[in-house]
């Protein structure tokens, strides 16, 4: 069943031939009423053409023990539905629809709940690591699959509210060969922190060297690549980071970042997973 969308009662004025064209399409099953009519309509004028998306979802999530010795990271529940299916919910409502899930650790279990996505609305593929292969390392094994078009890159331990649709017209509008979305944080110490100048990443502090405040904007574990990102990838080398390939698109000035609302939990230890549990909203189903 799709999560519910929160919704805004409106008022428009259409043209009454227009108006005649939209009631048509009103069959009392998949389009219930001229309300539901509209809203398909937009929906579908607003979806983004993009419709792939990398999910990295094998950490071994080793701050979040002992929960993590038999269930993966992203598997862990929020509002009794585990972290991935409110991602995959997510990009579902945006239209991205074909998914690839990477996975290392406990992986299996992963495999065994979403199978071939079909039960979520969604097709899946799995990518499996026997090693730690770090983040950049696991887009790289998955390099013949996307050489074609713009695709999304996801952290699998990441709720959000993101519009998906909005930060890829954003990164299409821009052109350049990576986005990262960003968000703020009160405690940007926490995490990869982002210095913007406009558009442009400028600056990328990771939260491991310890650099302390440098700005609000933190990195959010999100990103839309074009498929020339992998001349990018270091070629002497199988495990590394996307952080340092971000950073050397910063040094060609060919990384944005986009600035966005909502909610944004980044579920990497208990202190943040018990925030998202007592914040992240539960979507009452249709």
């Amino acid at each position: 069943m799709e999560a519910y969308m929160r919704r805004s009662r409106i008022t428009i004025t259409l043209d009454s031939n227009l108006l005649k064209q939209v009631d048509r399409i009103v069959d009392k099953k998949k389009i219930r009423n001229r309300s539901h009519a509209i809203e398909y309509i937009l929906a579908q004028y607003t979806q983004t053409s993009v419709k792939k998306a990398v999910i990295l979802a094998g950490g071994r999530g080793t701050n979040l023990r002992p929960y993590t010795y038999e269930i993966p990271k992203p598997m862990l529940p929020v509002k009794g539905t585990p972290i991935l299916e409110h991602l995959i919910n997510e990009l579902k409502k945006n239209g991205i629809t074909d998914i690839i899930i990477a996975i290392s650790y406990l992986g299996n279990k992963i495999k065994e709940y979403f199978g071939n996505g079909e039960k979520f609305g969604v097709s899946i593929q799995y990518s499996e690591e026997k090693d730690n292969l770090l983040t950049g390392g696991a887009l790289a094994k998955l390099k013949s699959k996307l050489q074609h078009d713009t695709f999304l890159v996801i952290h699998g331990d990441i709720l959000t509210d993101m519009s998906f649709t909005e930060f890829v017209q954003f990164h299409i509008n821009q052109g350049a060969v990576a986005t990262v979305a960003l968000s703020t944080s009160d405690k940007p110490t926490d995490f990869g922190q982002i210095k913007l100048q406009g558009a442009r990443l400028k600056k990328f502090y990771p939260n491991t060297e310890k650099t302390g405040m440098k700005s609000h904007l933190v990195h959010s574990g999100i990103y839309a690549f074009e498929p020339s990102i992998f001349k990018y990838f270091p070629t002497d080398k199988k495990r590394f980071a996307l952080e340092d390939v971000i950073r050397k698109l910063i040094d060609e000035q060919n990384v944005n970042g986009f600035v966005f609302e909502g909610q944004w939990f980044d579920v990497g230890d208990p202190k943040n997973y018990e925030r998202a549990i007592k914040e992240f909203p539960l979507q009452p189903q249709k």
